[in-house]
């Protein structure tokens, strides 16, 4: 019988393991555009959108709570990628829009999902399964 402890067993570890490989595989790619894997998430969430987002609103896309976000944004904001400003209809509210120089940057970053890919190693078809299965789980372990 085979011992359900082992390190190599948990699936928790495993996908820890992947997280730090793929961050190793990121660090080249985004230090040419001077940002970290969690900046190149933040600027990932707000090239998406057109108007400014609350940080409540980001931290609940991003899954951050505000003690981690916060911080962030404030380097971020020390590099003019961003901006943080109260909010005119709510005061209580910070909300974070791009800058001129975090807007332009989105085109030096055209090219990393692709060289990304690549260094997967994986198929298209395996990489859509492997991104279904992962959704997949997580939304079974946040339905639990």
């Amino acid at each position: 019988m085979t011992d359900p402890l082992q390190l190599e067993k948990q699936l928790c570890f495993r996908l820890y393991s992947v997280n730090k490989a793929m961050n190793r595989l990121y660090a080249p790619l985004l230090k040419a555009l001077g940002l970290t894997y969690p900046q190149y998430l933040v600027m990932l969430a707000l090239w998406d959108k057109p108007k400014p987002v609350s940080v409540k609103q980001l931290g609940e896309l991003l899954d951050l709570d505000s003690g981690t976000l916060s911080p962030l944004l404030k380097r971020m904001e020390k590099q003019e990628l961003l901006s943080r400003s109260r909010s005119e209809s709510d005061e209580r509210s910070v909300e974070i829009s791009l800058t001129a120089h975090g807007r332009n940057i989105r085109s030096q970053a055209q090219s990393v999902p692709a060289k990304m890919f690549a260094k997967t190693g994986l198929a298209m078809d395996e990489f859509q399964e492997l991104n279904n299965k992962l959704d997949q789980l997580l939304a079974k372990i946040n339905d639990s």
